[in-house]
């Protein structure tokens, strides 16, 4: 790689992480420990100088005098800086005001996580906490203006975050998520950091996120929309920010309608004859106690993966037992189909409780690159009844490994490459592998039975119907209602999970789009790669080459896989 490249590459990333401290302090960066997000006007319009300037440099450079690892870095760059600034003219933080994205969710989730391995990180997280009421109060300014442009929030999303900001407030302060930081355990100081940090909460946190938690109630509920204009496209500049939002989140330029119609084509075509495959062999293991149904009346089937007796969790330990089991035995497959191992453990942990109710079924939350923090796979205990077992293999399959843990350890292991590439990267690629991961899982005889691959299936209706409810809302403007009904007639996904996904993808409009999207391009690849190279295709090759850059776009993982397939 050129030492410009390179350079312009670390600088880029000091300046993400320099807008972005509390990111840094997660990447284990503690620079900028003392620092809080400074969510101003005028600091994102500096960031944005910042990164076209940069921009600029890199754009300069000559690709053809570039080695094809530094064309990959020079590309995935550009289209972190472009996918930044169009997020910043677009000024999308003025409707970040949802329980996904919304400042005060990504505050939550990252409190507990946050390491301060030193005694001064820990000093100086002090005075980052002290920043939040400054942080809390720019972002309602920052959704006032939006509100005057005519930027309204979605009713039911606003309520949402009410909810989460209630549990929290109600939560008892010796459980609070700002304590849960990670500092020195042999620290001396340390009982008097807690005794500060407890202060602080409940002088400064607390109350400002009170404050935060009713401008939201009594400015924000009352202009949100109804149900009914639950999709970006009723706001005046929606359709240019859907249609950016495809781009940022895909890194294709596909069409909204393009995507809908392949959602429904794969739900009322590809998918129906698998279930009926696998639900035959399943039926026929029960010999008398299977069910008199026909396995091919998809709506019958469905409404059966819902409601059968023994489909659904009995207690919180046992959703547990079913993920660490699951990753276990992932664990012991992988060398055969990977070559490129991580280092960095996987652990699961419960969503925190005061999350739960608003929270999606799972998560994946990355390792420190610095050891101090395991990577960790987060699910939500709070209604074990009302939780699929037939998909929890696929869903642990999906966020662990070979999923999402696997693909981003190795990112973050990566070695000559610069920083930024280790970390950030397409949600195309980052949510399609995982996708991919859960039918790779089926390749790699990691599926425990026949209900466990009508779980897969079921994710899969899952993230096709996203095509279809995702578009539906922001470009066709469906309601919220229609989205909640295509979902139980077209997946099994349990109704009581429904109505908060949903809210989801109201919420981060396009972001569902990825997995789907992702995946379809890893198989087509795959299945391409396997066609040129014949008898010569190696499955851990093809992997390590796809996992080998980071978490590159679409059409740069094209060009690496047809380089591949060329012996290049």
């Amino acid at each position: 790689m050129s030492e410009q490249l390179s350079n312009l590459a670390a600088k880029y990333w000091e300046r993400v992480l320099s807008a972005n401290p509390t990111l840094a302090t997660f990447y284990g960066v503690h620079d900028y420990d003392d620092r809080l997000e400074d969510l101003s006007i005028d600091a994102e319009q500096d960031f944005r100088s910042d990164l076209v300037s940069i921009r600029t440099q890199v754009e300069a450079l000559a690709s053809e005098s570039l080695s094809m690892n530094a064309r990959v870095t020079k590309s995935l760059l550009l289209n972190q800086i472009d996918t930044k600034v169009e997020a910043i003219d677009l000024r999308l933080i003025e409707l970040a005001s949802d329980h996904m994205d919304g400042p005060h969710a990504q505050l939550l989730m990252a409190a507990p996580l946050l390491t301060y391995p030193e005694t001064e990180h820990a000093e100086a997280a002090l005075d980052r906490y002290a920043q939040i009421p400054r942080m809390l109060g720019q972002a309602l300014d920052r959704f006032r203006d939006g509100l005057k442009v005519g930027r309204t929030p979605v009713a039911a999303v606003i309520a949402r975050s009410l909810n989460s900001l209630d549990r929290y407030l109600e939560t008892d302060l010796d459980q609070d998520p700002f304590l849960a930081a990670s500092v020195p355990v042999d620290w001396s100081g340390r009982e008097g950091w807690l005794a500060t940090m407890r202060d602080l909460v409940s002088d400064q946190i607390r109350p400002a996120i009170a404050v935060y938690r009713n401008v939201l109630a009594e400015e924000l509920l009352p202009l949100g929309r109804d149900e009914d204009h639950a999709g970006i496209c009723w706001l005046p500049d929606g359709d240019q920010i859907y249609e950016a939002q495809i781009h940022a989140y895909t890194s294709t330029r596909i069409s909204a309608g393009e995507l809908h119609e392949r959602g429904r084509w794969i739900i009322e075509n590809k998918l129906p004859g698998e279930y009926t495959a696998t639900a035959s062999s399943w039926f026929a293991s029960l010999g008398s106690t299977a069910p008199t149904f026909d396995p091919a009346d998809s709506a019958v089937l469905h409404e059966y993966i819902r409601n059968a007796p023994g489909l659904r969790h009995s207690d919180a330990q046992q959703i547990i037992d079913v993920a660490e089991s699951s990753i276990e035995r992932a664990e012991r497959a992988i060398p055969e189909y990977f070559g490129r191992l991580p280092l960095a453990r996987c652990v699961v942990s419960p969503v925190p409780d005061f999350l739960a109710a608003d929270s999606p079924y799972a998560y994946y939350f990355p390792a420190a690159p610095d050891g101090t923090r395991p990577g960790t796979y987060f699910i939500n205990t709070a209604s074990p009844e009302e939780a699929s077992l037939a998909e929890a293999q696929s869903i642990a399959f999906h966020e662990a490994i070979p999923g999402h843990h696997l693909q981003i350890a190795i990112g973050q292991e990566l070695t000559g490459v610069p920083e930024f590439q280790k970390h950030e990267g397409n949600t195309a690629f980052i949510e399609g592998w995982a996708l991919y991961a859960e039918r790779l899982a089926d390749q790699m005889n990691l599926y425990s039975d026949d209900v466990a691959r009508i779980g897969m299936l079921a994710a899969d209706s899952w993230r096709s119907a996203r095509l279809v409810v995702d578009t539906g809302l922001h470009a066709l403007g469906w309601s919220r209602q229609q989205a909640i009904e295509y979902f139980e007639v077209n997946t099994p996904v349990p109704v009581d999970q429904i109505a908060t996904e949903v809210d989801r993808y109201i919420a981060i409009p396009g972001q569902a789009l990825a997995y789907k999207v992702g995946q379809l391009e890893i198989e087509r690849l795959r299945d391409q790669a396997m066609e040129r190279l014949g008898e010569d295709f190696s499955i851990k090759d093809f992997h390590d080459t796809v996992l080998g850059s980071g978490a590159v776009t679409l059409p740069v993982l094209a060009e690496l896989i047809e380089a591949y397939s060329d012996g290049t």
